[in-house]
């Protein structure tokens, strides 16, 4: 199938799957996630098939949203794949992207590298910073009913892989239990580049956050 009509096919089926998802992880998330890897993928020399393809199904089923089950997205993106007669080495490249995307991941020893990982990696994290990350932030945490903040509540800043998976922590100790690390965390020249900004306006945001909550008049 040409590349082109494959990724139309694909934007087709995530549109429709994730119309009615949470939305810090809808269409529009991955739609920049998306074009963001496709950006990085400019400065990189990488499968752009596997790029986009790993870029448009990476939450195609996100575990947070399916009990846990980090095998659902994988499984979802593959029989979708297969049915559009994709090669199978290509399938199985996507589906370690999708395995190996998070941040959770990390707390593992990874099993897989590629730099196709790499850039949509990178294109996601920038989505979890920046204006964009923390507007995604507080919706998530507004749609699982958590405080936005609680200075009784400390940020846990060595915590296991199933405390993160398990937190039900105030909003504001997410910036500080993931957000906030991204920036050194990127993998690409571009995604470094791209992610300074973004991180001085969240340190902007978190400033101006405390002065009016009276912390630091």
């Amino acid at each position: 199938m040409d590349h082109s009509v494959l990724i139309d096919k694909t934007v087709t089926f995530v549109s429709d799957t994730l119309k009615n998802a949470e939305g810090g992880h809808d269409w529009w998330h991955i739609h920049r996630v998306w074009n963001n890897a496709k950006l990085i993928a400019k400065t990189e020399q990488a499968n752009l098939l596997v790029v986009e393809l790993g870029a448009l199904l990476h939450d195609i089923a996100d575990s947070k949203f399916h009990n846990g089950d980090e095998e659902i997205g994988p499984k979802v993106a593959g029989e979708f794949l297969q049915s559009m007669n994709v090669d199978e080495e290509t399938v199985h490249h996507v589906q370690q992207i999708i395995r190996y995307i998070s941040f959770k991941s990390g707390f593992d020893k990874s099993a897989f590298n590629s730099i196709e990982l790499d850039i949509v990696q990178d294109a996601d994290r920038l989505d979890a910073i920046g204006a964009i990350g923390v507007a995604r932030a507080f919706n998530y945490g507004g749609f699982k009913g958590r405080e936005i903040y609680n200075p009784e509540i400390k940020p846990n800043l060595n915590m296991t892989k199933a405390e993160y998976k398990n937190s039900t922590a105030p909003t504001i100790n997410h910036f500080y239990e993931k957000l906030l690390l991204l920036k050194n965390k990127m993998n690409t020249a571009t995604g470094k580049k791209l992610a300074e900004e973004r991180h001085l306006f969240m340190e902007a945001y978190l400033e101006q956050f405390y002065k009016e909550c009276g912390i630091y008049s």
